[in-house]
């Protein structure tokens, strides 16, 4: 990459590297270096550019996102690059993604079916000086044929099942990284090709935009958005044969969360099915669950957001909203943030509680992200029954 006048968000990148990524698991130096040393704030649109080392996704236009720094890192590291290996990436998007992985491997191949976005990312990526950095515009869902075999396959869109082509310019023996499954329900895997055929590794429940094209046309099973609800609300359903192990199912990127599946208080109002339980001792350390749902609002107006809470010793972390609090967010047909309602914050030790509040959903909103945890605060925090429901 090209260096030029001094970076004044070095120091950001640094932080964010040291507070966000390595103290969520991400140990592989050089993927961390290479975090370290990409500069995000390029590949993102001037208006959230404030935000860029924030360990969050960004809107980038066309509907789509940049991944959160975490989930970069996390699926690079997973990916394990070699010096050696030739690389295919679905789902250019903004570029970040392919100039992570573009100091830690031989090529990156990457295939971005907007045409905006491919264009402006190639623009971004030729601009930096990332010449081993290959891309075009197309249909992620055929591969990039001429290029193949691949040593190694990431796909930073979900598809509902994977994509036969991508399988078949796999070299034997070589790894997928691909989120599948549900528009708002999936799972990471790893996949490596043995004699032919993909065998799975679940990794971790997740969340990325649908693979669009040929994968979303052939999609069979379809969110309903005038019916928005949250799935395992009250955490009674057990991690299934493929759920990874520590993770709760139906939700996602979980940082210092454990799933109870009793309540061993012994209270008489806990609860019976099951809870999860946020523990952290570091303030400001990422300490939370999200969850995805659809949701059109101009079919759905108003709905109760509801939980039970439970704290002990809760004190407050560094940041102003470092509190235990039920959140949701919406978001447009372009994932632009309409606006976060909030329940809490809770603060010390108090027992089990039954909270909720009434929510306008804005009518250009089309989908939300609920979002319980400690967000920075230490202390333990209990919760249970999160629930939205349509108010009619």
């Amino acid at each position: 990459m090209r260096t030029g006048t001094p970076d004044r968000y070095a120091a950001a990148r640094q932080k964010l590297v040291e507070t966000r990524i390595r103290t969520a698991g991400v140990t592989n130096e050089a993927v961390l270096k290479s975090i370290e040393t990409t500069p995000r704030h390029e590949f993102v649109p001037p208006a959230v550019r404030d935000k860029a080392y924030f360990d969050m996704a960004l809107p980038i236009g066309s509907a789509q996102t940049i991944s959160s720094p975490f989930i970069v890192a996390s699926m690079t590291e997973t990916l394990d690059p070699q010096p050696s290996d030739k690389v295919l990436e679905i789902g250019t998007g903004s570029g970040y993604q392919a100039a992570v992985l573009s100091p830690l491997v031989d090529q990156v191949y990457s295939i971005e079916i907007v045409d905006e976005l491919g264009t402006r990312a190639a623009g971004v990526l030729h601009r930096l000086g990332y010449e081993n950095v290959h891309t075009r515009i197309g249909d992620g869902f055929l591969g990039w044929p001429e290029a193949a075999p691949f040593d190694k396959i990431i796909v930073t869109c979900s598809p509902e099942s994977v994509p036969k082509p991508l399988v078949e310019q796999l070299r034997e023996g070589g790894s997928m990284i691909i989120p599948v499954g549900q528009r708002y329900q999936q799972t990471l895997y790893r996949m490596t090709k043995r004699d032919g055929k993909l065998v799975r590794e679940p990794l971790r429940p997740t969340l990325f935009v649908p693979m669009t094209g040929t994968a979303e046309d052939a999609r069979q099973d379809l969110p309903d958005p005038a019916n928005p609800k949250v799935i395992n609300n009250d955490f009674s359903s057990p991690p299934g044969p493929e759920d990874p192990e520590g993770f709760v199912p139906g939700w996602y990127y979980g940082r210092q969360v454990e799933l109870i599946s009793d309540d061993s208080a012994g209270e008489t109002d806990a609860s019976e099915n099951g809870l999860v339980r946020f523990e952290n001792e570091t303030p400001g350390l990422g300490s939370h669950l999200l969850q995805g749902i659809a949701i059109d609002g101009s079919q759905v107006s108003m709905v109760r957001l509801s939980a039970r809470v439970r704290t002990d010793n809760v004190t407050k972390g560094p940041d102003p909203d470092s509190w235990p609090m039920v959140a949701i967010s919406f978001y447009d047909s372009l994932r632009r943030d309409l606006g976060t309602f909030t329940m809490g914050p809770y603060r010390g030790t108090r027992p089990w509680r039954d909270e909720n509040r009434l929510v306008r959903v804005p009518a250009q909103a089309r989908e939300a992200i609920v979002r319980i945890g400690l967000f920075g605060a230490t202390g333990v925090a209990d919760f249970d029954h999160v629930t939205l429901k349509k108010i009619d």
